[in-house]
């Protein structure tokens, strides 16, 4: 059996566990599975039951988010049932992994509120029309019921030795750092996740392993065919370094206005141009120019018609050479607006840009300011005090930060 037939499958993962394709031995795998029978040659009755679980523990998505949505994605379009595992109950736990400290609990409400958000920010990603490719299932439906002998039960598959082996506790523990008890329960709710929708693989990131195997045992300990694990990677920020993370503000959110996607897009580190394409788009590899400002650009056209289309894409391209250019700003088009309403007059520069959300902070703005990186309709300000009598003086007039952030400031 070739992996040819599995490209789709193949295409930016890192691990298939267990992978037994090259096994004397074999009794059974990932790619039989898929080919519609077991290794005895004995047909599949229904679609394979795709597992992806998410703990709504913020507002916000981004790029890093949708590498595993996309690959369920794969799933479903290959006739695949996706379930999508709302983390409602968990959320209130937290997972410890990758933490070198506990989690901050959240509220019920929170959870629900974030579940509801993170769900419209899937629609472009997910078939949500098709019928039977698509479950949503909120984990509170099953662990929410649990009683004392059931989680006891649960407890008793695992040893404290098996706990401090995932990567997290270990760390926290050599460094003395406290590791609460409810947190050893995070993987044992995750596993039990897939026992109650009979899993027959389980998508997660490259730090999801360990909870991914957990489901594997407590699936044999209730007698259920184990899943198989399908490992991704972890998306680098378009800092060229670190993972991408809104904390670290080298992220791109998939709320985000279709300018300010692909503004950020298209300054892609070239050490990362093969791996967005590969885990954010469809295109061949043999399709990416070799001229890196070119494959910038197609990159940042390609993942934004993901979210907003094609035309807004391309519109957005001609805004952004414009504004870059400082060349007919007053009739770019697609840039984002900000009202000016709100604003008590006069007000500093500094302050104008913390409260558009162009920066994080009116120190920041200052910092920007001072440092050279603000136009105003192309003309850079350079005094950290420059002050705005009233809005009449912005009325229509687009605010920039760097080449990545504009606004026009509406009256």
């Amino acid at each position: 059996m070739t992996n040819n037939n599995f490209a789709w499958l193949h295409r930016g993962i890192t691990e298939i566990f267990p992978n037994q394709l090259d096994s004397e031995n074999i009794t059974d795998n990932l790619m039989q599975l898929l080919l519609k029978s077991d290794a005895k040659g004995t047909p599949r009755d229904r679609p394979l039951r795709i597992k992806l679980g998410i703990d709504p523990t913020g507002t916000d998505l981004h790029l890093g988010h949708s590498i595993p949505f996309r690959k369920l994605r794969a799933f479903q379009d290959q006739g695949h049932t996706a379930v999508v595992i709302i983390g409602d109950f968990t959320a209130q736990i937290g997972d410890p992994t990758g933490k070198d400290k506990v989690r901050k609990q959240l509220t019920a409400e929170d959870v629900k509120q974030n579940a509801e958000t993170y769900l419209q920010q899937l629609r472009p990603i997910l078939d949500f029309d098709t019928p039977d490719r698509l479950e949503i299932r909120y984990n509170s439906e099953w662990l929410s019921s649990l009683n004392l002998a059931k989680i006891q039960e649960l407890l008793a598959t695992m040893t404290v030795q098996q706990m401090l082996a995932k990567e997290g506790f270990n760390n926290r523990y050599t460094q003395e750092t406290p590791i609460y008890l409810h947190e050893f329960l995070y993987p044992l709710m995750q596993g039990y996740d897939s026992v109650a929708v009979n899993a027959d693989v389980e998508l997660g990131g490259t730090d999801q392993k360990f909870n991914i195997a957990v489901g594997r045992d407590l699936q044999k300990y209730f007698g259920q065919k184990p899943q198989f694990g399908v490992l991704l990677p972890i998306l680098i920020g378009t800092d060229g370094e670190q993972k991408m993370s809104k904390s670290l503000n080298n992220y791109v959110g998939l709320k985000e206005d279709a300018l300010s996607m692909y503004s950020k897009l298209e300054k892609t580190p070239d050490s990362l141009l093969a791996n967005y394409f590969e885990l954010l788009t469809d295109l061949s590899l043999q399709e990416i120019p070799e001229n890196p400002r070119e494959a910038q650009k197609l990159l940042a056209v390609e993942v934004v018609s993901q979210y907003h289309g094609k035309e807004a894409a391309l519109t957005v391209q001609k805004t952004a050479l414009e504004l870059i250019s400082n060349q007919n700003l007053a009739n770019a088009e697609a840039v984002p607006e900000f009202s000016l309403n709100n604003v008590e007059f006069p007000a500093k520069l500094f302050y104008i840009l913390n409260v558009s959300g162009l920066v994080n902070s009116s120190g920041d703005g200052r910092r920007q300011i001072q440092g050279g990186s603000v136009r105003l309709d192309g003309d850079r300000i350079n005094d950290p005090n420059f002050t705005i009598e009233n809005s009449l003086e912005l009325a229509n007039k687009i605010l920039q930060v760097g080449k990545k952030k504009f606004i026009r400031l509406i009256s």
